[in-house]
């Protein structure tokens, strides 16, 4: 059974950082890119980074780009989402994702993703 299983959400004030993980099974995870996504209250769902668990090459959308740091350990089939200088705007359900590949997704499209995670809440207080 292919599992993605996100952890780390919490309750930061702006200015804070939080690290989310996502745990891997089911699946060799190094036949996969990993993405991060987010969907705030009454909003679509966004992509937020993706990484190659390959070669470790990333992407990043421009709203997180130098906040966010997106890594993978294929040790322990995990990728995390190390965020800095949270703040409310970035207030959301973080979803996990893999797509078969060994590719960044570049547009961070959804659509190009087949197994997702449950989501964890991230919210950040002004």
């Amino acid at each position: 059974e292919v599992r993605l299983v996100e952890s780390g959400e919490g309750l930061v004030q702006a200015g804070g950082s939080l690290r989310l993980s996502c745990t891997a099974s089911g699946f060799t995870f190094t036949d996969y890119a990993m993405g991060w996504f987010r969907q705030a209250p009454g909003k679509e769902r966004e992509g937020v980074s993706c990484i190659s668990t390959t070669d470790s090459s990333t992407e990043y959308a421009d709203s997180v780009k130098g906040r966010f740091t997106i890594s993978s350990d294929s040790a322990k089939n995990t990728v995390y989402l190390q965020m800095n200088r949270l703040n409310p705007e970035d207030t959301a359900v973080y979803y996990c994702a893999a797509t078969f590949g060994t590719t960044v997704v570049v547009e961070l499209s959804e659509d190009e993703f087949d197994c997702w995670g449950q989501g964890t809440q991230v919210t950040v207080s002004s």
